[in-house]
């Protein structure tokens, strides 16, 4: 099948790209390249890639293509927080229009990485895919609305799923250092402190990058009846852990490495526990990766590649690169590229 990966250069479209063309999959790249030299280790092996912003996408840039795997976005709460215009415009906006583009130039299938934090302060219960949806933050927000419009472009030939992950972690070589595994491992390693500001009580689902991949291989070769304008909550039962257990799973890896809970932010309002029993049900998906196996490898991974602590707090957390680019005038206030530099 040949497939168009949006966000290729990312943390998980770099994994996924791989994972597809093994496959099978004839796999072409889109990005802009923000991250694209993030690189942690020997630099991966890309598809032939288009590089362009996801919001100047066009139907011609689509043709050809038996699916869409729609992984591209400004990724993350706290980019949300200092950009909600822009997160909307390319996380929601750009996101319908290339929905629309591809159904437009005859694609079939469009599977969308939308997440579990759409069920915000969801509580101590199971939610499942019909919970209703109470986003928090601009990223979250923009989510939910790329699945109601989406879902209204489906039709016989065209195809739509929404994969809800949870929250990534595991080794890729273009690194994310700012979500919760992947950081708190990093602490443990450089500072020799695993420091957790908020109570920890808040509940966080989890799931592996490799699983997540697996995920969307699943959703791509499913009967069409089965999982047009489904929603999927992508991860484990097993991986529904408080951010208080994810620390002490990193303790657990990196036993030198001190355990600090201050609850000096209070306690954070994204909460939720997550169902996973759908996507098992219907395509018969299970998650691989446990929370102590992704600390087993992010733990060789940082040792062996010679990781600084400086390189891993700076080069790859996403908010820091980003302003990187455009301090040096790479990207301007919208986030798109100078001309001159493109």
């Amino acid at each position: 099948m040949r497939v168009l990966i949006t966000g290729s250069q990312g943390y998980i479209g770099t994994v996924m790209t791989k994972v597809f063309a093994a496959e099978g999959h004839e796999v072409t790249g889109l990005d802009i390249g923000y991250f694209a030299d993030c690189i942690m280790g020997p630099p991966p092996q890309d598809p032939p890639t288009i590089t362009i912003d996801l919001r100047d996408v066009t139907v011609d840039d689509l043709v050809d293509f038996d699916a869409v795997v729609h992984l591209a976005a400004l990724s993350n709460d706290p980019l949300g927080a200092v950009a909600p215009g822009v997160t909307h415009d390319i996380n929601h906006h750009a996101s319908v229009n290339l929905a629309r583009a591809a159904k437009e130039a005859g694609v079939g299938r469009f599977l969308y990485a939308s997440t579990c934090s759409v069920y915000g302060a969801a509580g101590d219960e199971l939610v499942t895919e019909s919970a209703p949806l109470r986003p928090l933050t601009p990223y979250a927000e923009s989510k939910v609305r790329v699945e109601e419009d989406v879902s209204a472009l489906a039709d016989d030939s065209f195809v739509p799923v929404f994969l809800r992950n949870a929250t990534a972690f595991g080794f890729s070589p273009r690194l994310r250092a700012d979500i919760v595994l992947n950081n708190l491992m990093g602490y443990a390693i450089f500072t020799g402190e695993v420091k957790v500001l908020s109570d920890g009580t808040p509940w966080r689902p989890l799931v592996h990058i490799r699983d997540i991949a697996d995920a969307f291989l699943a959703c791509l070769d499913a009967p069409a009846d089965v999982v047009s304008c489904a929603a999927y909550n992508v991860g484990s039962q097993a991986n529904n852990v408080t951010v208080a257990q994810i620390a002490h799973s990193v303790v657990d890896e990196v036993p030198y490495a001190t355990l600090l809970i201050t609850g000096e932010s209070g306690s954070d309002p994204r909460s939720y526990r997550v169902d996973f029993g759908a996507i098992q049900r219907d395509l018969g998906f299970e998650a691989r990766w446990s929370i102590a196996d992704g600390a087993a490898e992010l733990h060789r991974a940082y040792d062996s590649s010679g990781l600084t602590g400086e390189e891993f707090f700076a080069r790859f957390t996403r908010l820091v690169q980003l302003r990187d680019l455009q301090e040096t005038g790479v990207i301007d206030d919208a986030m798109r590229r100078h001309p001159v530099l493109s």
